[in-house]
């Protein structure tokens, strides 16, 4: 029997508003407010009601690089986890050049939940606003959906869907997900 769909979420940019410095996001550190993205906690209901399962995956490389604290990210994902109704959150913590299976653009993050929650990853989205987290969504097998213009990046693998924000992406989201629920 296939598990349950998932949208797996970036968490800056999508979920919470971020700082941009030299035309790339930067992630918020302890001196910065935590601003949900216009409409996200309303997307993420009506995800949910949809039957969705809600994985935010996020990297956190700011941790490493001494930028934040671990304590910090931690402390944000709970409370976003909290308001927002996740059922899961994936955190790696690492730098490009450590080589982990966690770090976006690789998969591990999403196949780890997956793995954990019971995730038809055929029947899931993932939705980032980085080259990095559409490319790790359709490596694991998801639709992507990309939020806003990307900053620049390149695609090896392009989006499924654009969308101005989460809230613009959750109509394509459920129709997908309605699309594969009869397969």
């Amino acid at each position: 029997m296939p598990g349950r769909p998932a949208v797996f979420l970036d968490r800056d940019g999508v979920l919470i508003r971020t700082r941009v410095a030299d035309g790339k996001p930067a992630a918020i550190t302890p001196s910065d407010a935590v601003v949900l993205c216009d409409g996200a906690e309303e997307a993420c209901a009506t995800l949910s009601r949809a039957g969705f399962a809600l994985v935010m995956v996020t990297n956190q490389p700011d941790v490493r690089r001494g930028r934040t604290t671990r304590e910090f990210v931690e402390a944000t994902n709970r409370a976003l986890a909290l308001r927002l109704g996740l059922d899961d959150v994936r955190v790696c913590f690492h730098d490009d050049g450590d080589g982990c299976d966690c770090r976006k653009p690789k998969p591990g993050l999403i196949l780890a939940s997956a793995a954990a929650l019971g995730i038809d990853l055929g029947a899931s989205v993932m939705v980032g606003d980085r080259g990095r987290d559409i490319e790790a969504g359709a490596r694991s097998g998801c639709r992507t959906v990309l939020v806003g213009a990307g900053f620049g990046d390149s695609f090896p693998f392009p989006p499924d869907f654009t969308a101005a924000s989460l809230r613009d992406a959750v109509g394509w989201i459920c129709d997908k997900g309605s699309e594969t629920a009869g397969r």
